[in-house]
């Protein structure tokens, strides 16, 4: 998936929720930047958004990663070099100056909005 659906302000449609299986992430351009949108469903269904490139690998594959927990944090493994980017704030575990943007995101009747 890589379309802008629809445009709303600062707020930009990504998809149907539905259409991310749950606890894997797709990505997304917006605003001309890839971004990776993860729907996590650990009781209750919650989407989070991050830039897609890694910087420690320079590759655009953070949608791609395997997504899991470090304590009370919920995170991605890069899956190159399984670096672990918080999936909240963005910031990279391992090498914190490595750190990618957070996005914010709102789910509306079973719709993604990522902040653009």
């Amino acid at each position: 998936m890589n379309a802008i659906l629809q445009q709303d302000e600062t707020w930009v449609s990504i998809c149907q929720l539905d259409d991310i299986v749950p606890n894997t992430g797709v990505c997304a351009l917006v605003n001309g930047e890839q971004v990776a949108v993860f729907h996590i469903d650990d009781g209750a269904a919650r989407v989070f958004a991050i830039g897609n490139y890694d910087p420690n690998s320079n590759a655009a594959v953070l949608s791609r990663g395997l997504v899991g927990s470090l304590g009370e944090r919920i995170v991605v493994a890069s899956p190159i070099y399984k670096h672990h980017f918080d999936l909240e704030t963005g910031e990279c575990l391992e090498v914190p100056g490595s750190s990618v943007n957070a996005f914010a995101t709102r789910v509306e009747n079973g719709q993604v909005w990522i902040s653009a």
